[in-house]
Order: C-alpha cells, then structure tokens, then sequence
C-alpha cells in the first residue's frame, strides 16, 4: 500500500489519521517525517482514542496500532459511517498475531520459492499449557535445549514481551505456562528485522541474544535459565559486552532482496495486512537456513 502523491500543481492534501500508544507515537512521529509527509501532501494527524471517531478528521486513511474492545468498536462504528477509507490494519486481521501459535501458523504454511540454498522455517517447537507437562519428558523429548520460552499472548503488553533463554531441564522450573518452548537457534548474536509497508519492504540489521556456547549447556552449576533483561549476565566466562565488540554488526550480510521480499509478500497475503514487521535470524550452522525467531 503506498500512498498517492498529488500531481504537480494539485493543491488536494491527504489527511491521515494516527493512533498509537504514546511510546509509539515517540519512536515513529518524528519532526522529519511529519515535514516529509507534508511535503508530499499528506498531512499526518493525532487521532484521540478517548473522543469518538466521527468527531474526528475527516481522514483519507487511518493508521493504528492500539487495541481492546472499546478501540474495536471506535473501528467498527467509524468504518460502518466511512467504509471507503481505508484502515491500516483491519482489527479482525490482526487477531491472528496476538496468539504466538496461529502467529508462527502462518509462518509454517508460506510456501516461498526458493532461492538458491536459502531456506525459511521456524524452529521446533511445543506449547505448554499447564506446570505439569513442564516435567513430560515426553512432551520435550522433540526440542533440544537451550530453549527459549515465550508467553503464548503477544499482545505488546509488557508481560508479552518477557522471555526466558533455558539452558537445561532444571530451568523449566521457573516458568509460568501458558507459554511456547521453541529451540534457540545459535545465529552470530545479529538479528534482521524486515519492515513492510504493503509493496515496499526494508531490512535492516539489529544485534541480538549471544549465542550459546556448548560450555554453557554443560555447566550445570549456573542458573537455569535467565530473562532477555539479563541476557548480560549470561554466566559465561565471556560477558556479552565483550562478546559484541568481537561481533562487527556490518560483517552480517543481509539476506537476498528477492527472498526477503517472497516471505514479506507471502505473509501480507497470508495475513491480510498491510503495515507489519517480523524478524528473520541466519542459522550459524546451516549458512543459508532463516528461522523466524
């Protein structure tokens, strides 16, 4: 989706509405995007969650990030009064990402052409729903640790967003289901996030978990498991600060243009949405194989 540039010499203006929470609203509207936009022709508006739609704009395009049932509702009513501006996205097709398990569904099911050696999947994986299975050895007999664990809600909350890296079976203890196990895939400590904007795709290169070395797994003397807060105090003789002045983030090479933009393509059309971002890792020890993480 990509929005019209009036023609030259046509003074219309696009008004486009924007509601997202306050932290968001910091990150992304920034003085230069806003004087950008306007220079387009687009002028970028505050949308108040608290005053009812109607009363608001009129807007060329509404663009969201928040959620709930009373916001839904502001949605509905105001798509049922103007169903020809578009939302960017429709609540009802971002349902599927507020659970992680019909999230990665998606993910397992793209059928992406492949190019060349390069692969795209997601890591083993098991979901837990009660303390219980956490000691079902055969339950977790598929995943080999470490692991990482993940609340099964993904629903930006601060609590969605607390994870746990697992180093062995002593660990499990710890957690609180409902969660996903998922196996950590060592992948040089560089993470590539994919930003999409209906046709238009950017990649770009962000530094990540540390990977774990074999002596970790056996040390059976450390913690357990430890929270991505603390990640640097992984208790490893190597502490992740100077694990990453040896990692040089521009020796990572970003995946090729055509495959980033197959999987973009095939997860909006699988999704339905139009303004997203998901994060791909490169296999260290499989080169060319991208888990989604």
């Amino acid at each position: 989706m990509a929005a019209a540039e009036p023609p030259s010499g046509d003074r219309r203006r696009y008004l486009i509405g924007y509601a997202l929470a306050p932290k968001k609203q910091q990150s992304f509207i920034q003085p230069s995007l806003i004087s950008r936009a306007a220079a387009r022709g687009m002028d970028l508006v505050p949308v108040d969650p608290e005053r009812p739609l109607p009363d608001q704009g009129p807007f060329h395009l509404l663009i969201h990030k928040l959620y709930g049932d009373d916001w839904r509702a502001q949605l509905d009513a105001f798509s049922a009064l103007h169903p020809s501006v578009p939302v960017v996205d429709p609540p009802h097709a971002i349902d599927c990402l507020h659970n992680r398990i019909s999230m990665l569904q998606v993910v397992s099911e793209l059928d992406v052409p492949l190019h060349g050696d390069h692969t795209f999947g997601i890591p083993s994986q098991v979901v837990v729903y009660d303390a219980a299975a956490l000691s079902d050895s055969g339950l977790l007999a598929a995943l080999r640790f470490p692991l990482i664990a993940k609340p099964l809600v993904a629903d930006g909350t601060a609590k969605s967003h607390k994870m746990s890296l697992v180093y062995h079976c002593e660990g499990l203890r710890k957690l609180r289901p409902p969660l996903v196990l998922q196996e950590f895939v060592n992948h040089g400590g560089v993470i590539f996030k994919v930003y999409v904007v209906g046709d238009h795709v950017t990649c770009v290169k962000r530094r990540s978990l540390p990977d774990v070395s074999k002596e970790i797994l056996e040390d059976t003397s450390a913690e357990g498991s430890v929270s991505f807060s603390q990640v640097s105090n992984l208790p490893t003789e190597r502490t992740a600060k100077e694990y990453y002045e040896d990692m040089r983030l521009e020796d990572a090479i970003i995946p090729p243009t055509a495959f980033i933009n197959e999987i973009a393509g095939g997860l909006r059309r699988a999704l339905g949405l139009q303004l997203f971002n998901f994060d791909m890792i490169r296999d260290v020890c499989a080169g060319d194989r991208y888990p989604r993480h």
